[in-house]
């Protein structure tokens, strides 16, 4: 008797494939990137945040109930006023040790990237002690949403991984 070794063979392949094809699909990295630094000619912290355009637009329809179109061509200002609500009470900057109100100066895309610009003017360079931010944005949607933070203030730099359970990352000068 004569064994078919080809249909083992494909047993045992097809074996083998299906648990490998259950990790080929795409996974999905929650992630912003945020750089603090100081400007001595504007006197001033600068902020620069981006995020994912689809993951900030969820965030909006499932807190405020409306969809978002943030980054498509057909946005409105209400989707900005509801981007700007979020983000102030999700994202929070303190100087010295006590919270400030900071200024939207605007925001552009890049593929599919949002990405804030916020400033907080009026800092004296030498009146600068500590600059910390308090950043959850996404974090209400998204368990595994990493929020870096990169300081660059007077030479001296640090990097935080901001986490749901750890949202705060601070530079002291």
């Amino acid at each position: 008797m004569k064994m078919n070794l080809q249909n083992p063979k494909k047993s045992a392949l097809l074996l083998l494939m299906v648990p490998l094809l259950a990790f080929t699909t795409a996974h999905k990295f929650y992630i912003s990137v945020t750089n603090v630094n100081y400007s001595e000619k504007d006197a001033a912290v600068q902020i620069t945040t981006r995020m994912f355009i689809d993951d900030i637009n969820a965030v909006v329809k499932e807190r405020y109930g409306i969809p978002s179109t943030l980054g498509n061509g057909t946005e409105t200002d209400l989707d900005t006023a509801y981007f700007e609500k979020y983000l102030r009470s999700k994202f929070l900057v303190s100087i010295n040790g006590k919270q400030v109100d900071y200024t939207l100066l605007g925001k552009t895309y890049d593929t599919d990237m949002l990405i804030a610009y916020i400033e907080i003017a009026g800092v004296a360079l030498d009146q600068l002690k500590s600059v910390s931010v308090t950043n959850e944005v996404l974090t209400d949607l998204f368990d595994d949403q990493q929020n870096v933070v990169h300081f660059k203030i007077n030479g001296k730099k640090k990097s935080y991984v901001l986490l749901k359970s750890n949202p705060k990352g601070m530079l002291n000068l």
